[in-house]
């Protein structure tokens, strides 16, 4: 089910890929998808073997004062990233949406869907998607530079130094 999943997401994307689709490609009946996946966004997270949830992600960096909202974004995110599973799954991650097209259009939506629009929504404000994806520039380009190029000194700085420096710019764009 997970490999007709994954190939359900990255041929259709996010929004074309149906839980009975997915047990039509797979063989199986629709009810056994839903047994053992809840919802198309559960579905998507466990195809496509992310380290982490995209929505415990939202909820975490979603709950504490709004003041504080950079440093938890910068904080889950680098945790995700320096735990040894996390850094692999997430360079192969990386690497892969920045070689393919489809990759890049699936994560596109999958991570809006699960991410960017409750995040959005949350803060509020005409330009919130604009905001939290200023937030999430910030967030790749900082994953490039320090975990695929292994630009210095960013690569080793200490994560509470990268987390003092980069947390007040990600509190900035999500301010109104």
């Amino acid at each position: 089910m997970l490999a007709a999943a994954r190939e359900s997401f990255a041929g259709n994307g996010f929004a074309a890929t149906s839980m009975r689709g997915v047990a039509r490609a797979a063989g199986v009946d629709a009810a056994l998808v839903h047994h053992y996946f809840d919802s198309k966004d559960e579905l998507f997270v466990e195809a496509m073997a992310l380290p982490i949830d995209p929505r415990q992600v939202a909820a975490t960096v979603l709950d504490g004062p709004r003041d504080e909202l950079g440093v938890r974004i910068v904080t889950v995110f680098l945790t995700v990233w320096e735990s040894p599973d996390g850094q692999q799954r997430m360079k192969a991650f990386l690497r892969s949406v920045v070689s393919s097209d489809q990759v890049a259009q699936l994560m596109r939506d999958g991570i809006s869907r699960l991410i960017l629009v409750p995040v959005s929504e949350a803060i509020g404000g005409e330009d919130a998607r604009l905001r939290v994806s200023l937030v999430a520039s910030q967030l790749i380009g900082m994953a490039l530079t320090r975990y695929l190029l292994e630009l210095e000194p960013i690569a080793s700085a200490p994560m509470p130094t990268l987390v003092e420096r980069i947390a007040p710019v990600l509190q900035q764009y999500l301010t109104d």
